[in-house]
This record gives C-alpha cells, sequence and structure tokens, in this order.
C-alpha cells in the first residue's frame, strides 16, 4: 500500500473535547443523572491499627432522611473470587470491606451512611459511634522490619568499589506525595437484576471491571464501567478502590442506585499515594569520571496486607554504562493504605538519588555534569546486552546546553547573585520504561463518509480523545471533523491501562490497526468494483485523502467513500484492530528519554527556593500533537517542581492520621510556583517500538527534575540537600 498522507498527525490541534469541558458539558463520574440515587458517605476509622468492638448507628439512623447504615456487623458476605487477570491489584490480600473487624491503617473504610441528600447522608455520618480495641500503628520505616530484598547484580560491585579511584557514599530519601488531582474519586452504582453498572472515575474501566466481577462473583460480561472524562489521574485511578466496591455493595442492599464521592480528605486515607524511600547509593569512578562501580540499596514502605512494588530498580540498571553494579529493594511493610503508581512511578524516585549523585561526583572531579554523563553512555543496554531502539541523550544533552545557555553556568557554587537571590544552573538525565500491552480497537465507516472508533481507555487529560482521532483520522483520509472516537465504556474493545506512557502506544497502534483494515476494505472493494474509477487498480497505488479514494499521483481519478459504500448498498463498513504488546523475546531496549535543565533562584538569607526557569529536551518518538506534548511536559515539570520543592504528606507515627489531609495544608505549585517552562522533541520516530513510532511521553518528563532543581539549589548554594522535599531550614 502506498503510505498514507498525514494531515493530523503531527499538528499542533485544539482538543476536540475542548469545548465540552470549558462549557461543562462534559460529564465527569459523580455529575451522571441517575434516577433514584440516593447518596453514601463512608465513616473511616479514626485508630491506625486494631479491632472495632462496637459501632453505635441509633443517631444516625435517627437523623432525618438517612436510610440505614452498613458495617461489617449487617453487611453480607462477598465472594472475593480470587482472578487476579486483568486486575492492577499488588500481590497480597486486597482490603475486603465491612467483612470483619479488624482496622488495618487510619481512615479505613468502617461504615456508609445512606441518605436521602448529601448533607444528611453527611451529618448521618458524623453520628456513628465506633468504639474501638486501639493498638499502636507501625507508620514509620525507621522503625519497621523490611522484607527479604528483590536483588540484582552483575558484576563485582564490592570489588568494584574498593578498587575504584573515587568512591561516593549517600543516603537520600524521598517523602511520600499523594496524586491529588483535581476531580475527587466518585462512584455511581446500580443493579438492573444481576447485572451491575457503575459509573466510575477510573483509569482502567477494563480493571475495574475485572475486580467488581470478583468481588460480587459476576460473570466479566455483567459488569459495565462507564468513564468518559476523569478530571486528573495521574495514577490514582489505576485500581479499583474500596469506596467503589461499597458503592456497588449498598446499591445492591438498599435495591437503588448509590453514589458515592470521597471529599478530599479522604482523598488522603483511602485512595493511594507514592510511597516514601531512603535510597542509600554507592559509586565508583576513575579520576577521569568513567563509572566502574554502584551499590544501590532502596527501602520502599507498602501496606501490612499488599506488596506494592514500582520500577525503582531499573534506572540503576541502564542508565549509564559500567560493569559492576549490586542492588536491594526491600519493602518496608506498615499500617498505611497500599501506595500505587504516581507519574513517573520509580524512576522518578531513583533519578532523584542517581541523578544527585552524578553532579556530586562531576564537582567531586571537576568536571562538567553534561560531560561527565557523556563519557558514561553505553552503546547497548547494560542490563541485558540489547541494542536501543533508539537513544539519543547526547543529541537532547547538547540541544538543551545550547538553548538553555549553560555555557553561561559557573561551576563555583554561591559565585552568582540577583540582589539577595543566589542563582544556580543544574541539569538531570531522565529515563522512563513506557509500557507496551497488549489492546483492541474497533473502526467503522459509515456510508456518509464519517467515521467512529472505540476503545474501553480513559482520557484523564493528556488528550487521548485528539489524539486517537488524529491517528484515526490520517489512517481513513478522513477529515478530523468527519471521525468521532469513543473511550471510557468497557462494553468497547478491551485496552491496557491509561498510565504508564502505554495509551498512545497500545491504544493508538490498535486504533491505526482497525482504521488500516477498514481503508484497504474499501480500496479492495474499489478496484473490484466494475462501475468505480478505480476498478483493475493495484490496491497498493490507491490513497484516500479527505475522504475521496484516489490513485497516487493523479487525484482526478477517484471517488469518495460517499459513493462507493451508497452504490454498493452498504451502510457502513468495520473492522476490528489489536496490538500485540512488547515482542517476546525482546529484541531492542526500549525507553524514552530526556534532559531537565534548571535555573534556581535562592534567598540567601531566608532560604526560600524559586523555580526561575526550566527546559526539557526529549527523545520520545513520533509527536503525535505537539500542542498536546507540551501540555504533557509542562505539567509534567510543575509535578517535579511539586516533587522537589512542595509535596509532603505528614503521618502522626502515634495513631497513624496524616496530618495534612488537606489541600491548604499539602502543598502543591500554584501559578505564582511556575515560571518559564519549555519543552523540545527530537525529531524523529522509533521505528521498532511500534506501527506509529510513538514512545509515549506522560512519565518521562517528571523523571529528572527534582534532581535538576537540586542540583541547582547546590549550584546556587554550596550545600547538597538529599532529601525531598528541600525546604528552607535544609539550606539555613
Amino acid at each position: 500500500m502506498s503510505p498514507q498522507p498525514q494531515a493530523a498527525v503531527g499538528a499542533p490541534l485544539s482538543r476536540v473535547d475542548g469545548r465540552l469541558k470549558v462549557t461543562g458539558k462534559a460529564l465527569y463520574a459523580a455529575e451522571f443523572d441517575v434516577d433514584g440515587a440516593v447518596h453514601a458517605v463512608i465513616v473511616n476509622a479514626s485508630i491506625g491499627r486494631g479491632r472495632i468492638t462496637s459501632i453505635d448507628t441509633d443517631a444516625a439512623l435517627a437523623h432525618p432522611g438517612v436510610l440505614r447504615v452498613i458495617h461489617h456487623g449487617n453487611a453480607p458476605t462477598l465472594p472475593y473470587r480470587d482472578n487476579s487477570q486483568g486486575s492492577n491489584n499488588p500481590p497480597g490480600r486486597r482490603l475486603r470491606v465491612f467483612q470483619d473487624d479488624r482496622v488495618l491503617f487510619h481512615g479505613q473504610p468502617v461504615a456508609v451512611v445512606l441518605a436521602t441528600t448529601l448533607e444528611a447522608a453527611q451529618h448521618g455520618a458524623s453520628l456513628v459511634d465506633v468504639r474501638y480495641d486501639a493498638q499502636r500503628p507501625s507508620t514509620d520505616m525507621a522503625d519497621a522490619e523490611p522484607d527479604e530484598p528483590t536483588r540484582y547484580a552483575r558484576g563485582d560491585a564490592e570489588a568494584g568499589l574498593r578498587d575504584a579511584a573515587v568512591r561516593l557514599d549517600l543516603t537520600y530519601r524521598m517523602a511520600r506525595n499523594h496524586h491529588n488531582p483535581m476531580e475527587p474519586h466518585a462512584t455511581i452504582a446500580r443493579w438492573d437484576g444481576d447485572k451491575l453498572t457503575v459509573w466510575d472515575k477510573t483509569q482502567w474501566v477494563v480493571g475495574t471491571q475485572t475486580e467488581l466481577s470478583t468481588v460480587f462473583d459476576l460473570p466479566l460480561t455483567s459488569v459495565r464501567v462507564i468513564s468518559p472524562f476523569v478530571g486528573g489521574g495521574f495514577g490514582s485511578g489505576l485500581r479499583c478502590w474500596p469506596h467503589t466496591v461499597v458503592a456497588a455493595l449498598a446499591a445492591r442492599e438498599m435495591k437503588r442506585p448509590v453514589k458515592v464521592v470521597l471529599s478530599r480528605k479522604q482523598m488522603y486515607l483511602h485512595t493511594a499515594f507514592r510511597p516514601s524511600y531512603e535510597y542509600r547509593l554507592r559509586l565508583g569512578s576513575d579520576r577521569r569520571g568513567r563509572l566502574t562501580a554502584a551499590v544501590h540499596e532502596m527501602d520502599g514502605e507498602t501496606s501490612s496486607y499488599e506488596k506494592f512494588t514500582e520500577a525503582i530498580m531499573l534506572a540503576g540498571q541502564m542508565t549509564y554504562s559500567m560493569s559492576d553494579v549490586r542492588q536491594a529493594y526491600r519493602l518496608v511493610p506498615l499500617d498505611v493504605n497500599t501506595p500505587l503508581w504516581m507519574r513517573g512511578p520509580g524512576f522518578a524516585s531513583a533519578s532523584f538519588a542517581i541523578e544527585s549523585a552524578m553532579d556530586e561526583l562531576a564537582g567531586r572531579l571537576r568536571i562538567d555534569p553534561i560531560e561527565l554523563r557523556r563519557r558514561n553512555e553505553p552503546a547497548e543496554d547494560p542490563a541485558n546486552g540489547l541494542p536501543w531502539s533508539t537513544r539519543r541523550l547526547r543529541e537532547c544533552y547538547t540541544v538543551g546546553a545550547r538553548e538553555f545557555g549553560w555555557n553561561r553556568r559557573d561551576p563555583e557554587p554561591r559565585s552568582t547573585r540577583d540582589g539577595d537571590w543566589l542563582i544556580g544552573l543544574g541539569m538531570a538525565t531522565g529515563v522512563y520504561d513506557p509500557g507496551r500491552f497488549p489492546a483492541q480497537a474497533r473502526a467503522r465507516l459509515d456510508a456518509d463518509g464519517t467515521a467512529v472508533a472505540e476503545a474501553a481507555t480513559s482520557d484523564m487529560g493528556p488528550g487521548t480523545y485528539t489524539s486517537q482521532t488524529q491517528v484515526a483520522a490520517d489512517a481513513l483520509g478522513l477529515t478530523m471533523r468527519a471521525v468521532t472516537f469513543r473511550l471510557g465504556d468497557s462494553l468497547y474493545p478491551p485496552t491496557s491501562p491509561h498510565g504508564g506512557s502505554m495509551t498512545m502506544t497500545a491504544v493508538g497502534s490498535a486504533v491505526l490497526d482497525a482504521c488500516d483494515k477498514v481503508r484497504r476494505q474499501a480500496i479492495e472493494l474499489a478496484v473490484e468494483d466494475e462501475e468505480s474509477p478505480l476498478y483493475g487498480v493495484k490496491a497498493e497505488d490507491i490513497v484516500v485523502r479527505g475522504g475521496r479514494l484516489h490513485v497516487q499521483g493523479a487525484p482526478a481519478r477517484g471517488e469518495t467513500y460517499q459513493r462507493l459504500l451508497t452504490r454498493n448498498n452498504l451502510t457502513h463498513l468495520e473492522a476490528d484492530g489489536s496490538y500485540a504488546g512488547a515482542p517476546d523475546p525482546a529484541r531492542h531496549a526500549y525507553y524514552a528519554y530526556g534532559a531537565v535543565f534548571t535555573e534556581v533562584g535562592v534567598d540567601a538569607t531566608l532560604g526560600l527556593v524559586r523555580v526561575r526557569r526550566m527546559l526539557g529536551v526529549y527523545d520520545a518518538g513520533r509527536i503525535v500533537s505537539p500542542k498536546l506534548a507540551d501540555s504533557q511536559a509542562l505539567g509534567g515539570m510543575v509535578g517535579g517542581i511539586g516533587q522537589a520543592l512542595l509535596e509532603h504528606t505528614v503521618t502522626d507515627h502515634r495513631d497513624g492520621r496524616i496530618v495534612n489531609a488537606n489541600l491548604a495544608d499539602y502543598l502543591v505549585p500554584v501559578n505564582a510556583d511556575i515560571p518559564d517552562l519549555k519543552a523540545i522533541y527530537l525529531e524523529g520516530e522509533d521505528p521498532q517500538a511500534n506501527p506509529l513510532g510513538v514512545k509515549g511521553l506522560g512519565e518521562v518528563v517528571q523523571v529528572g527534575v527534582a534532581a535538576s532543581i537540586a542540583n541547582a539549589v547546590f549550584n546556587a548554594t554550596g550545600r547538597r540537600v538529599r532529601e525531598l522535599p528541600i525546604t528552607a531550614e535544609a539550606l539555613l
């Protein structure tokens, strides 16, 4: 087949759903008008560990409008069929809501109040009197016993360190971060006989569908999950949370729909967070800056009932060339809710340690930080010997240094001032392993010349509606206006989770496959139709542009889809598409890359840190939409600024209570914190990655940001800060 003209992919188009969002017509989970729905408010445990001894609901039930209170003492037993296929739950015994009297963490759901109005449910929840046999919870990693580690080794790291001319032994600590999306988690559940429909905030409708089918022992086809719009997620919607099960349980008991909307405080209590880490890194090199050995020892928090892990080990295995590496990753079980993936999972945490240490080594050796990284660029993946699909970090460094003005950086700390502000420049490398999981899609071309593509994916903000419409429009040879992309419904073909930088790769490739098949059907129909001007033409010589099939190089000879289908008495053409996922065995090492450059100002008297400007340069394969890419990149930088300077979930270790479970005390960046941010994308694509040549951008754009800021702070002040967030107290 002749290559299709590309009019939409690569163009900086505005969001196709933008008008719906700015006019309030985009419906989010809590906004669906489901007839007869009652309101539910969850009662949360006020202890961090122990058992419930009694629940007094009399006062709540006496309050006007309260219909019922459900808790472990009166809830039905749920099957919780053991079936993890299609589920994103970490290994372990997941939290089984209202099934026993145990309290495993502060804020655990212990009851739910159902009422005719939200206000009645809220007040009713405040009247439920829960008594406990409380124990002191274990919520501090410093005092807890870690599990046996997961290990990785190549060469002899201890010998390599002993023989190294230069050695560093550094320990980094990273605070717990909560996702804090704008839209709170919410679920509406309705039963129709033995069939369950939920309107849910989720980043994976198939995962929520699978979890509910196992909890209630239903066939998968008896559960429908609807989630057309998601108001931010950052990973928090990648599993089915207890409140969704509570909504479905309550709806079945009440025999009417039930709506649950979490408060902002509850978002900190029983949805997820990025786990805190303690990361010790021992690094060795020769005097020319060639890395010889590294030992990574990582402790990360998890819950007492599930084992959450993330890819915190990979960056230490493949970012730089060295022969001797040893790693030990230990989980520390605590009496907390289970963590979950948050933007740049694993890599964003590991990069703070690795990239800060690289900057410190550069200073020790008096080598420019970029040059040190260049000297340790691997020719192939050091972890497995595979060739890179692409790896253009050297180009990222070159372009970034030129565009940022890196040559103006004075390597001597505390040497540049702007009035009372100490000025510093820093940089860091970012890498991420984008997911490549199977996905399916469906495409239909109607006789009126319009098309619909469908997949059960999500759009939490990156622009899935728009980017998939772009792919479908070009593959079908239609204008953007002629194509509709539908998502967020488990009735559509199943897809991978909407996270891990995999949506464009997996769903985009499946949409491309489906639309290519439909276009080929139309072409075959035309060349075999004696009444078509394309009769007898070789199929591979035909392209489609603007809904019109024509001979490549001879646009006058052709006809429209509409005319072709109408003449053949066809209402539509339809095809299913798929993407098989990563090849097995792997043939290439597949990563996205970036180089982040930051200028900070530090108030010499007060120790306040302000990011003045930031530049990211990315090797992210083909960029489907430059406008959406900028939205992703700048958002990732903002997230990294929060991780570096502001975000810190604080726990009172006496009872496990989260002290700052609100947006007044848990600080996130605001407009005043965000300066001049810019992103550059290296032109090109990754032909080894997938049919679209994309890598995904949403995760790598946060990786390296915190380290880049910390390195700039050192250049400004001469003080190394190895704990996130960086506070004024650490600099005074």
